[in-house]
């Protein structure tokens, strides 16, 4: 009897087995995945897909009267709300996925523990789901934006940077994927962290430069802000639409170093976690 499989699975045997050629095998499943992701999020709302857009709209009105009408903080000269929607758009991408991903061994320990598959494809549905979300806003922000660049007297200016959004893009989705898969993994054992994830997001934004410029943080409120690496991404992003706030290749690098370090450190405890994790959930 010829025993030719065409499948053969086996443990991991390293924290280190990370197969590509294995998830792209599972391709199908990764695309279910993402439109069970997109499409649960509002199903059997009212409203449905318009939350999308409702979202942002609502944020950024709060941030217009409470910290640019009360506060009366900064934005650089820039319209209130081309200047705040610029940092909502990027930072609700990576508070998503971070958020999401993070209860990626809780919300999903009733598959895990019946079927077979790469578990890597749950978070990354995450990404690339969220990644549509974004795009639904990108498009409210590229409509505010186009409305004062065209038929307003503002002194917006874009520029080429404008062409370093994907960078952006590939550098928010992936250090919240590594930070998201740090987080789920201490979560099958210490519960507290589940709590305290959206808490400590709220916090972070606010370390953050979506709400005031950078240009009015002085000493060493600064070296804080900058050791952020989510605000190099969100100058960028500002600099390039509105042509406000500080660009830095470096602030990138830095970027780009502290997503590299989250994927490794996340995918190792990922994997540690996912050969005993459904007897801890």
């Amino acid at each position: 009897m010829s025993n030719n499989y065409k499948l053969v699975i086996k443990p991991k045997t390293s924290l280190f087995d990370f197969s590509i050629k294995e998830v792209w095998s599972y391709r199908d499943l990764l695309l279910l995945f993402v439109r069970r992701d997109f499409i649960a999020v509002y199903k059997q709302t009212i409203l449905g897909p318009l939350w999308f857009f409702i979202q942002p709209i609502l944020t950024t009105l709060m941030f217009m009267v409470v910290f640019g009408g009360i506060g009366k903080m900064s934005t650089d000269g820039m319209p209130q709300a081309a200047f705040y929607l610029a940092g909502i758009v990027s930072w609700n991408y990576f508070a998503d996925v971070l958020k999401a991903t993070s209860e990626t061994f809780v919300q999903n320990a009733n598959i895990f523990g019946k079927v077979y598959f790469p578990r890597i494809i749950s978070p990354l549905s995450i990404v690339i789901s969220k990644l549509i979300t974004f795009g639904v806003q990108l498009f409210l922000f590229l409509l505010v934006f186009s409305y004062y660049l065209f038929f307003t007297d503002s002194s917006i200016q874009p520029n080429w940077y404008l062409l370093l959004l994907p960078v952006l893009i590939f550098l928010t989705g992936g250090m919240s994927f590594g930070l998201g898969l740090l987080i789920t993994a201490l979560t099958t054992k210490y519960r507290d962290f589940r709590f305290l994830i959206a808490f400590a997001i709220q916090l972070a934004m606010y370390a953050t430069p979506v709400i005031y410029p950078s240009s009015m943080i002085e000493g060493k409120m600064k070296i804080f802000i900058t050791a952020n690496p989510m605000s190099a991404i969100i100058e960028t992003f500002r600099y390039a639409f509105l042509g406000v706030g500080n660009f830095s290749w470096g602030g990138l690098l830095y970027s780009f170093i502290v997503m590299i370090l989250f994927i490794i450190i996340g995918v190792l405890s990922f994997n540690k976690v996912e050969k005993s994790f459904m007897d801890t959930v």
